[in-house]
């Protein structure tokens, strides 16, 4: 007895490039892209380990959660770290970055997420890599929610490490990610001494063993069926095209946002102006006195389907998340979740003590 997802012929290295050309022409760049074999996390710590070291001054750009982890890997390669955090409500601004340049004029690494699903804000990347392409930084973006909701312009934006997943707008599997590597940043790989060499986390080992090989040879045996499920989701954004998949995720989320004030209730947009809302999530702020986290259990048991989740930490209390990406990036989506959020948001438990 066999199923369709066992006994696959092996994936082949002429296969495995082919898909790493495809997420390429995605990213519209000329850059070297990797495909590693884990989830985001794996690209995200791996660029900042092969590129950070004792000697860089590295300006890390905190609009939420992922900002703060990314201060910590940088402190932890021996960096100088310097935070620039703004609200979560809002979004960081070009003028912001220049202004952090002429303080500090010995940066020369500025890690930035371009959206982030976890608070809904997304920051001008393009203005942002003008300012950080003049003053000569690597620049390391984070664009693993943007990407098939937003454009993602690696080339045109001056990005040296821009890393992707596929698991959110682009609708496709969480076990594999990629990265499209500038040669500058390539320079500077190889030379940190304290770049991961011989590890899962290098990027050099597929620079060297892959890349100037001439991608004939894989490292190790590839996650096969992330691949063939990577392979298929870029076909299908292929044949839908990119500029309707993220026309998608822009119109919902313009909906939730204009369907949470119809509501009434107190339910509002987190991040206040539109244009710093990140398509590929929308965030919502619950009235004074309303648990989020409430709102959600109780939105969630009428409809478990629904891709709601509350904030998180101390976000759960007063933040709502509506996850509208991929396949879920569609009105009968937001309409569901807009139901289900207002008629949960009249049930006597989702109130809370608000603390003197």
């Amino acid at each position: 007895m066999t199923h369709p997802f066992l006994d696959l012929a092996p994936l082949s290295a002429a296969q495995f490039a082919s898909i790493e050309d495809r997420v390429a022409r995605l990213l519209d760049t000329r850059q070297d892209v990797v495909i590693m074999q884990g989830e985001a996390l794996l690209p995200l710590e791996g660029a900042i380990r092969g590129t950070a070291g004792p000697g860089t001054t590295a300006l890390n750009v905190i609009t939420g959660p992922y900002g703060q982890t990314f201060g910590d890997w940088l402190r932890d390669c021996g960096a100088t770290v310097i935070d620039l955090a703004v609200p979560f409500h809002t979004a960081v601004t070009a003028a912001q970055i220049s202004e952090a340049f002429a303080e500090h004029p010995e940066i020369d690494f500025v890690s930035l997420v371009h959206a982030e699903a976890a608070t809904g804000n997304t920051n001008p990347v393009a203005g942002i890599g003008e300012v950080v392409r003049a003053h000569g930084a690597l620049f390391y973006l984070d664009a693993v929610a943007s990407i098939g909701a937003e454009p993602v312009l690696p080339d045109a934006w001056g990005v040296d490490l821009c890393v992707i997943g596929a698991q959110k707008a682009m609708g496709g599997p969480a076990g594999v990610s990629a990265v499209s590597v500038s040669e500058r940043a390539w320079a500077r790989m190889a030379a940190n001494p304290r770049a991961p060499r011989r590890s899962y986390l290098s990027l050099l080992d597929w620079k060297q063993r892959w890349i100037d090989g001439g991608r004939r040879t894989l490292l190790h045996a590839p996650a096969q069926l992330e691949m063939l499920a990577l392979e298929a989701c870029v076909q299908r954004i292929e044949a839908e095209g990119l500029e309707t998949v993220m026309a998608r995720h822009a119109a919902a989320a313009a909906a939730t946002r204009a369907g949470a004030l119809a509501l009434g209730g107190g339910l509002e947009p987190y991040v206040h102006d539109a244009a710093e809302a990140a398509p590929v999530a929308t965030t919502l702020r619950t009235p004074s006195g309303v648990d989020a986290s409430a709102v959600v259990a109780r939105a969630l048991s009428l409809d478990p389907t629904l891709p709601l989740a509350a904030g998180g930490g101390a976000l759960a209390k007063e933040m709502i998340r509506v996850n509208h990406y991929g396949a879920d990036a569609t009105p009968e989506t937001v309409r569901r979740c807009l139901a289900a959020l207002g008629a949960a948001m009249t049930h006597e438990d989702i109130h809370r003590v608000t603390e003197c």
